[in-house]
């Protein structure tokens, strides 16, 4: 259940006092802090044990004013935050001078999104209420440790993060995340320097629905661009090895296993695959799992069967490649950077 006024005022105090507080949006669950308190920034990094040049994402509230977190704001970028704010579209803004560089890993960037979560919205409108002109920001990653699979449920952070506990980490309750996968992200900070905008990072909101509303095609990144959440070549990863596979070479995985491994060494797998998928005779030790054929109900439960899957039971957890077309394009980004860090 959604938390009360009573815990949202609770957890705004949390933030003002330099404290963690994880919240809910729609894409994953946060792990907050106030976004111009460099103490307390640093214990997101901490508790994380994120790299300090890995930037986060600032969430403010509908009635904020970006101009007071970006030096300017380019009109590609209003168009796309009255297409997309509240919702799951991070843009990446030149820094304003006062906000600290820690939140973007010392870059002269700062990435901010609106998120659309009932709840977030209410704790983003409170701390601003609480901070002196109305303009506060909350620095929030996904609420895990650096690398592994994201939360999208309350109970999923306060297992992430048990040894922490109550005392270092007010966790407030929105139910399951709508959306499920991290944000897209979306370049405009050099639009002043004629680079237009870039997708640093797919998402829930498309590339597709992006140059629709900007009516001009998103140029792609170069080595310039800022880092972003997400970005690194392995991430969102389980503890159980992982593989992603094409059906045909998932047949032909399934094949040198069967009585090799699981049966001899008594190991058991997990195997997610698509209807249509001809299960082999002869696979002892396997547990089967149907993959959703829609990406965006893919998305919304590919974090949570993640973490069911990665409870010790199984020693392996093969894949079946989802489809290449645009539309799994961010769901193909998070489990092709999963599998990744078992390469």
């Amino acid at each position: 259940m959604p938390d009360s006024t009573t815990d949202v005022q609770r957890a705004a105090r949390r933030l003002l006092d330099g404290g963690l507080v994880a919240f809910p949006t729609e894409t994953v669950y946060g792990l907050g802090a106030d976004a111009e308190n460099v103490d307390a920034v640093t214990r997101i990094y901490a508790a994380k044990g994120r790299p300090a040049n890995h930037p986060v994402i600032v969430h403010v509230s509908p009635e904020a004013d970006i101009s007071y977190w970006a030096s300017s704001v380019p009109e590609q970028a209003r168009t796309l935050m009255r297409a997309f704010w509240p919702g799951p579209l991070t843009l990446i803004f030149p820094r304003a001078a006062h906000i600290p560089a820690m939140v973007s890993g010392g870059q002269d960037s700062v990435g901010l999104r609106c998120p659309s979560h009932p709840v977030a919205q209410a704790l983003l409108r409170e701390f601003a209420a609480l901070k002196p002109g109305g303009q506060g920001g909350v620095a929030g990653p996904s609420a895990n440790k650096f690398g592994q699979v994201s939360p999208t449920s309350a109970d999923h952070v306060r297992g992430e993060f048990a040894d922490i506990g109550p005392a270092g980490l007010l966790v407030l309750e929105g139910g399951a995340s709508d959306v499920g996968i991290e944000s897209t992200i979306v370049d405009v900070s050099r639009v002043g320097q004629g680079i237009g905008p870039a997708l640093l990072r797919p998402g829930h909101v498309s590339a597709r629905q992006i140059e629709e509303a900007l009516g001009a095609r998103l140029v792609r990144p170069d080595q310039s661009a800022p880092r972003v959440s997400g970005s690194l070549k392995a991430h969102y990863a389980p503890r159980t090895p992982l593989a992603l596979l094409d059906r045909n070479e998932l047949l032909s995985r399934l094949g040198q296993l069967a009585g090799e491994r699981t049966a001899a060494a008594g190991e058991r797998l997990a195997v997610v695959v698509f209807d249509g998928f001809a299960r082999p005779d002869g696979a002892p030790g396997v547990d089967w799992y149907r993959a959703c054929a829609e990406p965006d109900a893919y998305a919304r439960e590919l974090y949570a069967l993640l973490r069911r899957l990665d409870q010790g039971v199984y020693s392996l957890i093969l894949m079946e490649r989802p489809p290449r077309d645009a539309s799994w394009q961010a769901v193909n980004d998070r489990i092709g950077r999963a599998a990744a860090a078992f390469v």
